[in-house]
């Protein structure tokens, strides 16, 4: 079975869905740290099967250096945000 690296458009819009803030929310920080969290998935789970994809591992840790900007940033505007978005997602800290 392959595994999509990248997320579906439906899949966004679900997740978009899921996590908007107010009715046009496309772009609050819940929402790019819920699609930037999908997407690490996917990777880890390509990572499984294709060990030695080094230049995919860049863009991931990439990915996780920018959620955890993201992070850091909700964390110090709305704290209650933050940590209703870290139950949601399950991630820990």
């Amino acid at each position: 079975m392959k595994t999509a690296v990248s997320i579906t458009a439906e899949k966004k819009k679900e997740l978009i869905e899921q996590f908007k803030t107010h009715e046009t929310d496309t772009g609050s920080p819940e929402v790019q740290i819920a699609v930037l969290t999908k997407r690490i998935q996917n990777l880890t789970e390509h990572f499984k099967t294709h060990k030695k994809d080094y230049h995919s591992r860049r863009g991931l840790l990439k990915l996780v250096g920018k959620r955890k900007n993201l992070l850091h940033y909700l964390r110090n505007v709305d704290m209650n945000r933050y940590r209703d978005l870290l139950k949601k997602l399950g991630l820990r800290k």
